[in-house]
């Protein structure tokens, strides 16, 4: 019981460290990635479009 009590306590020291460390993006810092997400998304979406209609045009 004390050695899995011992590693939760090291476990919750490491999170705690990199929470302590985090900070809330700028509005600038959320703005350009949530345009490079949405750029990936709209370029994934694209090439399945191509590939769905290839495939539909090879019979």
């Amino acid at each position: 019981m004390s050695f899995n009590f011992k590693l939760d306590e090291e476990l919750f020291k490491k999170y705690m460290r990199v929470l302590k460390l985090a900070r809330t993006p700028s509005r600038d810092e959320f703005q350009k990635i949530a345009i490079v997400a949405a750029a990936g998304i709209a370029l994934i979406g694209m090439i399945g479009f191509i590939l769905y209609e290839i495939i539909l045009l090879i019979p």
